[in-house]
Formats: structure tokens, C-alpha cells, sequence
């Protein structure tokens, strides 16, 4: 029996709105689009920043529901800049037969406000 890592879930174009250098760690992420995206709390994420090619691995914090925040904590707001466009992007690992009916979650938010339309 083989098992793979697939995508799991992915937030699409979203706009980073906070870099925190003085926080212990993480990405913030707007409750509500964890929610729509299956992403839960303390997730491991991989980061995708379009701007400047940057990928990075982090987990996941809730924040404010209906906020929009995306915000990089920690050495991670290094590698971004707040207006940045990131893809989030969570993985799985399951069974290669299993995987191959698997549909991902994946979430398109307005680019502009991070808000579910």
C-alpha cells in the first residue's frame, strides 16, 4: 500500500494585509475563509507569495471572522510585503487509490477585500 501528499485545500489570490515581524510565528488567516477553504487551527500551510516567488511553510492561526486579514507572523513577514497576492495551499496524505477520487477544496476570494464572494 502506497501513500501520497495531495492538495487538500487552497486559498486562491488572496491579498496579504499584515506583516508582524514581532509575533512568535504563523499566518492569520480570516476565520471564516479557513472555514470555506477546510483549513483548521495550527494546520501546517505552504505559502506562495506571486510577488516575489517566495514559498514558505507555516501553520495556520484563526482571525477575525469577516476581516479579510491575511497577515505573515514572524520571520515569515520577511518574505512578504502587505499588498503581496499569496496562494495558501494545505496538504494531505492518504492512500494512492484514495487519492486519485480525492477533490480538493479550493476557495477563489475577491483579490481586493479577501472576502468570500
Amino acid at each position: 500500500m502506497m501513500n501520497i501528499e495531495v492538495v487538500k485545500s487552497k486559498l486562491h489570490n488572496v491579498t496579504v494585509t499584515g506583516a508582524n515581524l514581532n509575533y512568535i510565528g504563523s499566518i492569520t488567516i480570516d476565520e471564516d475563509l479557513m472555514e470555506a477553504a477546510n483549513i483548521i487551527a495550527n494546520e501546517k500551510v505552504q505559502i506562495v507569495n506571486n510577488n516575489n516567488g517566495e514559498r514558505l511553510e507555516t501553520y495556520a492561526i484563526p482571525g477575525p471572522r469577516g476581516s479579510g486579514e491575511v497577515t505573515l507572523n514572524g520571520a515569515a513577514a520577511r518574505k512578504v510585503a502587505v499588498g503581496d497576492i499569496v496562494i495558501i495551499i494545505s496538504y494531505g496524505i492518504m492512500e494512492l487509490e484514495a487519492a486519485k477520487e480525492f477533490k480538493p477544496t479550493i476557495v477563489f476570494p475577491d483579490e481586493q477585500t479577501n472576502l468570500l464572494k
